[in-house]
This record gives C-alpha cells, sequence and structure tokens, in this order.
C-alpha cells in the first residue's frame, strides 16, 4: 500500500483524538516529526509529540504476515518532549488503526531508515479488543491501538511496553483487554505500579467495550434527535456510580447527543418505562427560578418516544430505568 499523506496521518490522529472524548489541535511545527498535539481532556490540557509514519507489508517473503514502519526523515536520537507525552506509531490506513512502538528501544538508532515491525493478526486483534500485545523474541512489546484507545496509550505507553520483562503481565493484560475475569487476588500480586495500570486498562476497556456497543446498536444516531454528525455519546441509563454489576450491558446504555447526555446525567430529563424521553418538570423550574430557561421549549419539543435499536435485544431494559429513576428520585 502507498504511504498516507502528513494530512491523513494528522487527521486520523485528531480523528482518534476526538474519539477518546477529548479535543485536539496540531501546533504548527517546521520539521515533519514529530508532530505536535495540544489535548484537551478530562480538564486539563496535554502536550502529545507524536512519530508516526504508514505502516507497511515488512517485504520480506518468508514472513507474510509481517508489517513495519519505517522511520525516514528523522536523525538519532529523537527528540522527547519536555512537558507531555512522546509516542512513536504506525498508521494503518485499512484498518484505520495504530501500533504502538516503544520508545525506549528505538529512539536512538544507526544511519539510514531503521523498520520497526508489527504482526497483522496484532493489527486485527486490537480491532476487536482496543489494544492487542504483541511479545516478540527479543521481548520488546509491540501494541496494536484502535483509535479510541489512543490517548490511554499515550498516557500509560512507557508501563505497557514494560510488560515485555513480566510474562505474567502481560498475560494479565491481554485478558483485561479481552473482557476476560480478573480476580482482585491476581492484580494484589503484581508491583503497586503495575496494579494501577492494570486497574486503568480494565476501566478503560470496559467503558470503551460498552461505548462501541451502544453505538453500534443505535447506528451512532442520538436515540432523541436521531441526528449523527460524529458527536454521540453512550450514556449510562444508571449511572456508574450506582455501583450495579451490570453497569455496562448494552441495555443500559443509550446514545445522546452531548447536550441531551448532560441533560440525562443531570436529571434535567428521564427516560421512562415505555420509552419516553421527559422533561423534568422540578429541575426546568429550578432553570426559570434562576433566570436560565432560554431555549429550552426547543430544547424540549425534541423529546418524546426515543429511536430505538433494530435489535430489541439491545432496548434499554425496563428494569435499569426503574433503578435510574429510583437512583435520582424520579417517577417513571
Amino acid at each position: 500500500m502507498p504511504p498516507a499523506s502528513r494530512e491523513i496521518i494528522n487527521r486520523a490522529i485528531l480523528d482518534a483524538i476526538g474519539e477518546c472524548g477529548a479535543v485536539g489541535l496540531r501546533m504548527q511545527s517546521p520539521a515533519a516529526h514529530p508532530r505536535m498535539y495540544l489535548v484537551a481532556y478530562r480538564n486539563r490540557q496535554i502536550s502529545i509529540w507524536v512519530y508516526c509514519w504508514t505502516i507497511t507489508r515488512g517485504g520480506r517473503p518468508s514472513l507474510a504476515q509481517e508489517y513495519r514502519i519505517q522511520m525516514t526523515t528523522v536523525e538519532s536520537p529523537l527528540p522527547l518532549n519536555p512537558d507531555g507525552f512522546t509516542i512513536l506509531l504506525g498508521y494503518e490506513p485499512d484498518r484505520d488503526v495504530f501500533a504502538g512502538f516503544d520508545l525506549e528501544r528505538h529512539r536512538t538508532f544507526t544511519s539510514g531508515s531503521p523498520s520497526v515491525q508489527v504482526s497483522v493478526a496484532t493489527l486485527n486483534n486490537c480491532l476487536q479488543d482496543g489494544l492487542a500485545f504483541q511479545t516478540k523474541s527479543n521481548d520488546e512489546i509491540a501494541i496494536g491501538v484502535r483509535s479510541d484507545h489512543l490517548l490511554f496509550y499515550c498516557e500509560h505507553a512507557r508501563e505497557l511496553h514494560g510488560l515485555g520483562v513480566d510474562s505474567t503481565f502481560v498475560e494479565t493484560a491481554e485478558r483485561i483487554v479481552t473482557t476476560q475475569k480478573i480476580t482482585d487476588l491476581e492484580i494484589q500480586g503484581l508491583p503497586e505500579q503495575r496494579q494501577l495500570v492494570i486497574r486503568e486498562t480494565a476501566r478503560w476497556s470496559r467503558s470503551s467495550t460498552f461505548t462501541k456497543r451502544v453505538l453500534n446498536a443505535y447506528d451512532n444516531r442520538c436515540a432523541v434527535t436521531r441526528r449523527k454528525l460524529k458527536l454521540v455519546d453512550a450514556a449510562h441509563i444508571l449511572p456508574v456510580q450506582a455501583g450495579d454489576k451490570s453497569i455496562d450491558n448494552v441495555r443500559n446504555g443509550i446514545a445522546l447527543s452531548p447536550t441531551y447526555h448532560r441533560a440525562f446525567d443531570r436529571g434535567l430529563i428521564f427516560l421512562d418505562e415505555s420509552m419516553v424521553m421527559r422533561l423534568n418538570g422540578s429541575k426546568a423550574d429550578d432553570l426559570m427560578r434562576l433566570g436560565l430557561d432560554s431555549g429550552i421549549e426547543s430544547f424540549a419539543a425534541q423529546l418524546g418516544k426515543i429511536h430505538l435499536p433494530y435489535n430489541p435485544e439491545q432496548h434499554p431494559d425496563p428494569y435499569f430505568i426503574h433503578l435510574a429513576n429510583s437512583y435520582r428520585g424520579l417517577r417513571g
């Protein structure tokens, strides 16, 4: 496959940042590498430097399943971001996925255009699981990264690539991203820093899996407005903090545009068991008393019977709706 243009790779990175629930801005840089981004995420700003090349077939007939990047137009050692994260990536445009490589191992290299390898299986597996780990013969870890996991990878790349020296850690991480159950006892047997990484991997994987399932069920359309526009969130009907064991069940999810998502989470609107989205009169009265009710008529005009998934087995479960409304002190 021909290399993707700089513009295509830049757009893929910015789109991935958006899929992670953040806002990214490409900073101007006179050189092709590193690409520099400022990211607004979880009420903070993150600076990210990205070295990224197109992933292509390896070219060796004996290794037909090997893909690689070639690190061109850079000199050793690669400069690092003094104020944030630096990552080394490949981008595979046909699958729209990334491969993350160990920057510590590849920051320094001999002259020429060094190549770094990843298997096609790793790229395929991350499409399903979000992350995929490949242990090479030298204990190096290559990581397949689906776009909605890119920021997680940025924040934890150093720890994740350090998995190669600990086979137990690799096995635990692989089980987590494939949503297999891991007991607290198994996690407690790991060093403290790795416990934190494993728990964060589990949290991110659960959240991402839930998001993918819900948005796919609703055809990426807001259940209230039916609009797509790549501006749709996966909202929990019963909030995560309620602590129900089935909290990430697709039937506890509903696809909502950001404004309706926030209104739903704050109790301004609620779903009843007949699948009708309604305005919470008490909350609306509070807004009126505060003089903050401008536009509420047009906002409420969209409410009513929601757009449901085609598959009845993915419709909101009345059980979760009832628990959610009780949790929020609502009727319906």
